[in-house]
């Protein structure tokens, strides 16, 4: 499957080196459950390592990645998940989807655009991967006409978020486990 990638127009230059970011394909799929486990991993804590949480989320991720990578996606697609390919596997990759709220005056499209994680491997990192990504990310949400977007930064990836423009969120946010 590998042939029919598509590669993104632009490359995205990044410390003077073109990275080719692409859309995943279906088998990328290992890979990408490897790079969210390190994710998790990293961000550590009951919430994203729960005692209780067991290996079954991975199965579970596969199926969606399945799901999404293999649809039929019109030109307005919700879900977009971009790679950068390393040596032997995944380099990085990154998440977004756009949701559709209903619009206001401080959402005129009604559409939210969210960082689903994104992760390099520990190899790879410092090497303006996961900038790549999030420029290509940025560049979807905007074709998706996104009023804003939404994402949680580990510590470690805070200041990459603030260099491209994040800021604080006027909203506290709150969440509840049923």
């Amino acid at each position: 499957m590998r042939d029919t990638v598509e590669h993104l127009a632009t490359p995205h230059r990044t410390s003077g080196v073109d990275l080719a970011v692409r859309q995943a394909v279906e088998d990328d799929i290992p890979e990408l459950v490897r790079l969210r486990a390190l994710l998790f991993e990293d961000l550590g804590g009951e919430y994203f390592n729960p005692a209780s949480g067991g290996d079954d989320w991975r199965h579970r991720l596969s199926l969606v990645l399945k799901e999404r990578l293999t649809e039929d996606r019109p030109a307005g697609a919700s879900a977009r998940i971009l790679v950068v390919d390393g040596d032997d596997g995944l380099a990085a990759c990154g998440i977004g989807t756009v949701d559709q709220y209903f619009p206001g005056p401080h959402n005129p499209s009604g559409r939210v655009g969210h960082v689903i994680g994104v992760v390099t491997d520990p190899a790879y990192r410092r090497r303006g991967h996961s900038r790549a990504i999030m420029r290509a990310l940025l560049d979807w949400f905007r074709e998706r006409e996104a009023s804003r977007v939404d994402l949680y930064a580990s510590p470690e990836g805070e200041p990459l978020y603030r260099a491209l423009g994040f800021v604080d969120h006027p909203d506290p946010a709150l969440y509840r486990r049923p």
